[in-house]
């Protein structure tokens, strides 16, 4: 990460048997603190951008995010039944709490998509503080294109930058929005 002004994480578990509960079970918990790591040795002279693919199903825990009492069963179960949901916790954690809003040399965000699929082109997307819906119980869709031009965009464009830096935004299709009201 030497000379790099921005990083971007899109790690993840691969989705099989041995990619879900085989080792290592915090691959991107792992990862996002050796890069942390890796950049604060750098000491660079301007914050290093670290933009981190999440999910909407980590609550983003300095809003206190509501969630009925279904979602919470839903979500402990997720966290004793597969190992890569609290490592997505455990990673977005690590730069809410361990890295936080006033660290010299990491400024951070984590994209939060919901159900992601597949598309050719870039289309229009919009950006929320807070899930709205709930991605239990009704996912919103989000494609993996527009998951990397956002990813892209708040590594390159300050504007978009200083409006979601430091915080988890929800990423959804407008499509989908549309779709839902």
């Amino acid at each position: 990460v030497a000379d790099c002004d921005a990083v971007a994480s899109c790690l993840g578990h691969t989705l099989s048997f041995k990619g879900i509960y085989g080792k290592p079970r915090r691959l991107v918990t792992n990862a996002v603190k050796t890069i942390c790591e890796a950049i604060t040795r750098n000491r660079p002279q301007q914050p290093v951008r670290f933009v981190l693919m999440n999910t909407a199903g980590n609550r983003n825990r300095d809003l206190k995010e509501p969630v009925s009492i279904p979602h919470r069963m839903v979500i402990a179960l997720l966290r004793l039944l597969l190992p890569p949901h609290p490592d997505n916790e455990k990673a977005a954690d690590h730069l809410r709490v361990n890295v936080g809003q006033r660290n010299p040399y990491i400024e951070w965000a984590a994209v939060r998509p919901d159900s992601l699929f597949n598309e050719k082109k870039v289309s229009n997307y919009t950006l929320y503080h807070s899930p709205i819906s709930s991605p239990i119980f009704k996912p919103g869709k989000t494609s993996r294109i527009n998951v990397a031009n956002l990813m892209c965009r708040l590594m390159a464009e300050d504007e978009i930058w200083k409006e979601w830096r430091g915080q988890m935004p929800v990423i959804y299709n407008r499509e989908q929005i549309i779709d839902k009201r």
